[in-house]
């Protein structure tokens, strides 16, 4: 196998990043120059390198200024001049809140995304800050935001980190246009259309995009157009800001939207309907474009943790189905899965195994969730006029085919690949999916087939999996099935690794303080987990988000979908009362529990996590 020896050195394999290498390439000047506030990996991973590349291939000249430094003189900003059609813009692959600060508010020492792990190479919000910048610079030149943060905040939403309703970030980030969601098409089609003359202000219909337009621009509301409550209303009442919340998410779920408008003052944010999902050949011609899958030469012997840790893995599909209510990736990918073709991704596997690190083991092959390569519904025409939020919760819909034979087949080309020893699946796998029975005796063999071959040939030692919580009451408002579903998946695990002779850990996690958990909900999670033997790792505190259910409830105190309120933990010692049960194994914490469940009047439980237990009140221990 050919390997790529001399692949970093030759900086012409990347799209330039300095005066320098657009000099090489006898540039006089590049159609579009992106700013983007995570270090240059040119990896179909890295949001970046895929609209670059996608620019590329529709023949444009593309510059990349990854993490501009935005606190000296901006020499950043200004050494490739003014791009002939846009600048794009993004905060990176991360909310920069989220990458920047802990659930507990607190600064993060370490960033994943930068050379080294480095903090501080990125400000807070660089949607705005980098936006700002570019256009007092060149006011007269497209700015084009794209990437996590400004896809989420896209309307009025509440900021975990300011602690308050803020309006889209349109109204803070001087930017002509978002792309949401996926954007190589969008984005190609922008291109297109500035190249062929069209003024960005003429250019308000393209499809996953949000603009910010006068207020006398609104419609009257139709089927076609839904009228939100305005900013100044959801900051009044917040029944309205979760009344709107309903709207957005269905409309991000559906395969044929509406346009979202809503007011802020004089002015009205437009947002168009996202595109229907990608077919095989455009998601294919995506993955397939000639990323070097390395870091730019510019970083020399700098370690990237995130590349680091997915350089070795593989992509199949986009979008999630699952619709959890802490999640953002419907809002982002939709919920309708675009998977690639089975050449593509021997393709890109045949490309792992020629890198110079490669020692035969495939990290990944997986997706937002693993196991729903070329899943959705079997009557298209029911998935067309749909607005479930999830095709699994309540109880996975009758309409989906949930057939894991083409994962399975994907699986075992890769693993017959020459120099691939072993494939794993690091994604979280939903048990729910595969072990839900789908009537069919031919799908419901091959899935009980495939929980099986992940256990025994795909676990790199540990599955981890993700049944959340223990109490059905907060599963629900998580959308996440019983807990009963893990332990009939764990009779599974614990049998393979029986029958095959294995040493393997189910890891699950966990969430605290999640909208509608109570500190006892916690305790009963602790003793549950007790009695599984399990010395709990993978857990969270949670951590509201835009563009989620759950921030909605946390936000607001009421159920977009039902009206009802729902209990949520908000201060921080309600939150630390939650999240010491994880660890009530811990000597540091025990006297604080036993305490507490003094408190709930709950002695069954002190019995159960410390058998050994007296009340001083009666005798001593």
């Amino acid at each position: 196998m050919e390997r790529h020896t001399n692949t970093r050195k030759d900086p012409s394999l990347w799209l330039p990043t300095s005066v320098k290498e657009i000099e090489a390439l006898g540039w006089e000047q590049p159609d579009v120059i992106l700013f983007s506030g995570d270090a240059y990996v040119d990896h179909p991973s890295f949001g970046a390198a895929v609209i670059g590349r996608t620019l590329q291939a529709q023949g444009l000249k593309v510059a990349i200024v990854p993490q501009p430094n935005w606190r000296d003189d901006l020499r950043d900003f200004k050494k490739l001049g003014r791009p002939r059609l846009f600048f794009g813009v993004s905060a990176g692959a991360m909310d920069s809140m989220v990458n920047h600060y802990t659930a507990a508010r607190r600064r993060r020492s370490d960033d994943a995304y930068t050379p080294g792990g480095k903090h501080g190479m990125r400000p807070d919000y660089p949607t705005i800050v980098y936006s700002e910048i570019l256009k007092k610079l060149y006011p007269d030149v497209p700015v084009i935001a794209g990437g996590i943060e400004a896809s989420l905040r896209r309307v009025s939403h509440y900021d975990y980190w300011q602690d308050r309703l803020l309006p889209s970030i349109l109204l803070d980030a001087p930017v002509d246009m978002i792309i949401y969601g996926m954007g190589e098409i969008p984005v190609t089609k922008l291109a297109e259309r500035l190249a062929n003359g069209e003024h960005i202000s003429q250019i308000t219909d393209l499809p996953q995009s949000a603009l910010l337009l006068p207020a006398d621009k609104m419609p009257d509301a139709d089927d076609e157009n839904i009228i939100l409550s305005s900013f100044e209303e959801c900051k009044r009442d917040k029944k309205r800001q979760s009344a709107n919340f309903k709207h957005v998410e269905q409309q991000s779920n559906r395969m044929h939207g509406a346009v979202i408008w809503q007011r802020h003052g004089d002015k009205a944010v437009k947002i168009n309907p996202m595109l229907p999902p990608m077919t095989t050949a455009q998601i294919d011609a995506s993955f397939d474009l000639p990323y070097t899958r390395l870091p730019h030469p510019r970083y020399k012997d700098k370690t990237i943790p995130a590349w680091e840790m997915i350089k070795h893995s593989i992509n199949l599909h986009r979008g999630c189905f699952g619709g959890c209510a802490f999640c953002t990736i419907s809002a982002h990918q939709g919920k309708f899965i675009a998977s690639r073709s089975k050449s593509s991704i021997l393709r890109e596997a045949r490309q792992v195994v020629a890198m110079d690190d490669f020692k035969g083991y495939i990290s990944d092959l997986g997706g937002p969730s693993a196991n729903m390569y070329r899943m959705g519904g079997k009557d298209l025409s029911i998935c067309e006029k749909c607005l479930r939020q999830s095709c699994l919760h309540p109880k996975p819909c009758r309409n989906l085919n949930n057939d894991h034979a083409p994962l399975l087949d994907i699986y075992h080309a890769v693993d017959a690949l020459p120099g691939v020893k072993k494939s794993f699946i690091g994604s979280g796998v939903r048990y729910d999916l595969s072990m839900f029975q789908s009537g069919d005796e031919r799908i419901d063999r091959t899935n009980r087939r495939y929980n099986e071959e992940l256990i025994e040939y795909h676990v790199s030692g540990r599955l981890k999996v993700a049944p959340e919580h223990t109490c059905d009451r907060v599963l629900d408002i998580m959308r996440k099935p019983s807990f009963s579903q893990f332990y009939d998946f764990k009779k599974i695990f614990d049998r393979v690794n029986r029958i095959s002779g294995l040493r393997q850990q189910l890891i699950p996690y966990f969430i605290s303080s999640h909208p509608g958990c109570r500190e006892v909900d916690m305790a009963e999670l602790a003793a549950e987990t007790k009695d599984l033997d399990m010395h709990l790792e993978q857990v969270q505190d949670f951590t509201p988000t835009p563009m989620t259910v759950a921030t909605e409830i946390y936000y607001t105190g009421y159920h977009p979908y039902t009206g009802e309120r729902v209990y949520c933990a908000i201060k921080p010692e309600e939150k630390l009362a939650q999240r010491r049960y994880f660890f009530w194994y811990d000597r540091t914490y025990r006297a604080d529990i036993e305490k507490a469940l003094n408190r709930l009047h709950r002695p069954d439980l002190l019995r159960r996590l410390y058998p050994a237990y007296r009340d001083p009140r009666n005798k001593k221990r």
